[in-house]
């Protein structure tokens, strides 16, 4: 789509407008945003557009058209795919060797897992390796409710942060102020550095780490905005 328009703002209902016209989303429902700060920050996605729409340049708003479109609608539904991620989460499945591995991964996942029984009042499983291991019921059932418990704008943020790290855990320790953003990438890319450190790294793979470093960074100020 080519820009069409000339101004951009945000209504008193903080809809994001174009030349007076609000924009909706793929839905045709109006592109309303729950905070000033991200109906603020949308609309500066919408006033960066050059000649032609680039969607990729515009996370915000592709998130705020899933929380609208998608997420709102069926917010139960949406939560359950998210919480399956504690079924398997990164942060319990362990190398065995070598020794700096193991150490690496305890430094960076131990503190996440700490918080989560602490917070949830859980018992976390832990093994070395990839055969899955068994979480006890009420701990996936205490981390479903925490899931459950956001709105559709969280979840979408929620949704870029899980999917990428690999871990519900961490995207809820970070959504809680319990960890920062710099801090859960770095947990969440210890094998991957552990690899790229013995084996180097080709084009491909920094390309796909760059993307997804981008969905990332998306959710985390997606978040902060709410």
């Amino acid at each position: 789509m080519k820009r069409f328009w000339t101004t951009v703002a945000v209504d008193a209902d903080r809809v994001v407008r174009l030349d007076d016209r609000p924009v909706r989303t793929p839905g045709r429902a109006p592109l309303a945003l729950p905070t000033d700060a991200l109906a603020a920050a949308v609309a500066d996605e919408w006033r960066a557009v050059d000649e032609t729409i680039d969607p990729r340049a515009m996370p915000l708003t592709g998130l705020a058209n899933a929380a609208i479109d998608r997420i709102a609608a069926q917010p139960a539904a949406f939560a359950d795919g998210l919480a399956r991620y504690g079924e398997s989460d990164l942060l319990y499945y362990r190398a065995d060797s070598p020794r700096e591995l193991v150490d690496r991964q305890a430094a960076a996942w131990d503190p996440l897992l700490d918080w989560a029984r602490t917070r949830y009042d859980v018992h976390v499983e832990t093994t070395a390796g990839v055969m899955h291991r068994a979480q006890p019921p009420a701990t996936l059932a205490r981390l479903a409710e925490a899931v459950a418990a956001r709105g559709a704008f969280h979840l979408a943020a929620l949704s870029p942060l899980v999917t990428v790290t690999g871990t519900l855990i961490g995207a809820l320790a970070l959504a809680e102020g319990a960890t920062d953003a710099d801090t859960l990438w770095a947990a969440a890319m210890v094998d991957e550095d552990w690899q790229a450190e013995r084996w180097g790294q080709d084009s491909l793979a920094a390309q796909a780490r760059e993307a997804k470093r981008r969905d990332y960074d998306a959710g985390v100020r997606f978040l902060s905005l709410l």
